[in-house]
């Protein structure tokens, strides 16, 4: 039987384990990347290893995400990652130059390779034929280190694309209409491969924006081939010579098949508060008005995403009710934009131009106003993406968002007449190539001091885990709790990124005020959640922050991947219901109790005592035998401390 893409690239970085679905392999990592939200804690980790230098073959910290300087935090914090980079031999991609997931798989990606990113939006350099994973910072900090990043070998699903995208529906629309049928947690423990004729229309940003968000269904990640179009783009962005072509077998198997008849595809919309919650816009039971249209984020900024937003608005005026905002993914896109005249005719258009960076992704900056309503193309609609609990978030394509930004309100663009501008806009072919934003590694770095601002505080190290918790349940939650729920993707979360101490205070804060006195006067506490806890990015904050406040264990009826797995890192005990019924048995401010926890995680069975209720509930832990080793020595951190001590 032939081998699928997938599955090629992992054997070639297998270092042990069985490729068999659900067993756990430990795989070499070659790149890495990191962003400034991410990435300080991920570097405060990796200075606890002592390693002199990073030892993958690249590794890459960008500063996209908060490019705000309100006050001294997020410069301290750029220059802190500037000396970072220039002490432990990274690349640095200066505030300006764009969006991580964007630059990386243009200058550093090469397909075939293994890229682990402390990001969950990571898996967007799987366009090229690259493995890209999103996970913790810790686990970038250790991949760094030269130590291997262990995964449940994934369920490897086929994606025909069959026939061709009529002109006004686009990549956008086969991510949302996967979403459709895979919902935000079908994803878990699988990767999306891309294949069939469909390929052939779809350019190299398209197939990012389709591995962009298959984060968004909680998948390991998802990939298309190495071929002619990723060779073609090699070209043109003058690294032919990184370029190989990867393909999977004719005969390839897959464990599962999903097929698209992109001929059949209309333009769709993500309604509020879910990615998943997909309709065609023909659909819409009432007309939705709009206040605010962002084009951008590392899903839907490319060129032609910006070229087909132009040639719809060309000689018209943004509605008066509308705010347009409009970002490109990279310098590199902006310049060739620029150069086009695409910029020119956008502004003329009434919209306005930020700079190459996350921004209103990750609601820093263009917050709708009071109950407004904004339609994005990036790739989360969460409540509170926006920066503002009270928005309404849509989800389309720049054809939708462009069309809409004139009309007012949300609209089809194949039923406006746009088809025939939106058929005269192609792919550029004379890339500007202009690396002068990006940092090279320098080869001495021995006497390079690390520069700290005030705000920047050490990694918290957890305790190890006591033999008996008898404690409070301190937050009791319903399904799909993302992780922006727990510390709030923001301006204000941001600047507190390397000050764990402090973004600690705002746990929970736009949905819960108080928990944190909760947590505080209990001392140590239990979490309860429903289905698909923790979804969303892969800020490990959000189990860091809850460990540090005295969190012992998460018990919920699921978890999503990547925050299980900064759960396990920082020493918090990830807690399955085996009856999903006894979670309605439980109240906020219960009192629990764990016997012989350490013992009773060996065995992966853990019996609960409701002291309060005065019942037992049977949970269970999906543990590889190295995880439990994590979670009874209180974390990677402390377990890494103690061996160096017996050494």
């Amino acid at each position: 039987m032939g081998q699928n893409l997938s599955r090629k690239i992992l054997a070639t970085h297998l270092l042990s384990g069985s490729m068999n679905v659900g067993e756990e392999i430990a795989i070499h990592i070659d790149q890495t990347l990191t962003h400034d939200v991410t990435g300080t804690q991920a570097y405060l980790a990796f200075e606890t290893m002592n390693v002199p230098r990073v030892k993958t073959e690249l590794s890459v910290s960008y500063v996209d995400h908060n490019l705000l300087y309100a006050d001294n935090k997020n410069p301290d914090d750029h220059v802190y990652l500037q000396s970072i980079a220039k002490k432990y031999g990274l690349y640095l991609s200066r505030a300006g130059n764009g969006i991580c997931h964007t630059v990386h798989f243009e200058r550093f990606g090469k397909p075939g390779k293994i890229l682990l990113g402390s990001d969950s939006h990571t898996p967007t350099g799987s366009a090229i034929g690259a493995l890209a994973i999103g996970a913790g910072g810790l686990d970038v900090a250790l991949a760094m280190a030269g130590e291997p990043i262990y995964i449940k070998m994934p369920h490897i699903v086929k994606v025909d694309l069959q026939g061709t995208l009529p002109i006004g529906v686009s990549a956008k629309d086969i991510v949302l209409e996967m979403l459709r049928r895979e919902t935000v947690k079908g994803g878990v423990g699988k990767i999306y491969e891309y294949t069939g004729e469909g390929l052939s229309c779809l350019s190299i940003y398209d197939r990012s924006t389709i591995t962009n968000m298959g984060a968004e269904m909680g998948a390991t990640t998802s990939i298309f081939p190495s071929d002619e179009v990723v060779h073609q783009f090699f070209i043109n962005q003058q690294r032919e010579e990184d370029w190989i072509e990867l393909l999977p077998d004719e005969d390839a198997t897959y464990d599962e098949e999903i097929i698209i008849n992109l001929n059949e595809l209309t333009p769709l919309v993500a309604q509020p508060d879910m990615p998943d919650n997909v309709i065609a816009i023909k659909d819409l039971p009432t007309q939705v008005k709009i206040d605010q249209v962002f084009i951008g984020s590392c899903t839907n900024a490319s060129y032609t995403d910006l070229a087909k937003a132009a040639a719809i608005l060309k000689g018209h005026t943004v509605h008066p009710d509308v705010s347009l905002v409009v970002a490109a993914g990279s310098r590199q896109i902006f310049s060739m934009a620029l150069r086009d005249g695409i910029i020119s005719i956008l502004v003329d258009a009434g919209a306005r131009i930020l700079e190459c960076g996350c921004g209103p992704c990750v609601g820093i900056g263009q917050a709708p106003r009071t109950n407004g309503i904004s339609l994005r193309t990036s790739n989360r609609n969460f409540k509170g993406r926006s920066g503002t609990l009270d928005a309404s978030i849509y989800l389309g394509s720049p054809e939708v968002a462009a069309i809409s930004a004139l009309k007012g309100y949300i609209t089809d663009p194949i039923t406006e007449g746009v088809t025939d501008v939106l058929s005269q806009v192609s792919e550029p072919t004379n890339y500007i190539i202009d690396d002068n934003m990006i940092i090279p590694p320098s080869d001495t770095t021995d006497k390079v001091e690390i520069v700290r601002g005030p705000n920047i505080k050490p990694m918290p190290i957890n305790e190890p885990l006591p033999t008996t918790i008898r404690a409070h349940v301190s937050a009791y939650r319903p399904d799909n709790i993302t992780t922006d729920d727990i510390t709030p993707a923001s301006a204000q979360f941001s600047a507190l990124r390397s000050n764990i101490p402090a973004i600690s205070e705002i746990t929970f804060g736009r949905i819960d005020p108080e928990f944190v006195s909760r947590a505080k006067q209990y001392g140590k506490s239990f979490i309860v959640g429903g289905e698909n806890y923790g979804q969303g990015s892969s800020r490990e904050h959000a189990a860091i922050a809850p460990m540090y406040l005295g969190v012992k264990a998460v018990i919920t009826k699921s978890l999503a991947r990547i925050h299980k797995n900064n759960l396990i890192n920082h020493g918090v005990v990830p807690l399955n219901f085996i009856n999903p019924s006894d979670y309605d048995r439980i109240n906020q401010d219960d009192e629990l109790e764990i016997l012989n926890f350490p013992d009773q995680l060996q065995t992966r069975h853990i019996r609960v005592t409701n002291l309060t209720k005065g019942f037992d509930f049977e949970t269970v832990s999906d543990l590889t035998d190295r995880e439990v080793e994590i979670l009874i020595a209180g974390g990677q951190l402390r377990l890494v401390q103690e061996k160096n001590k017996n050494n």
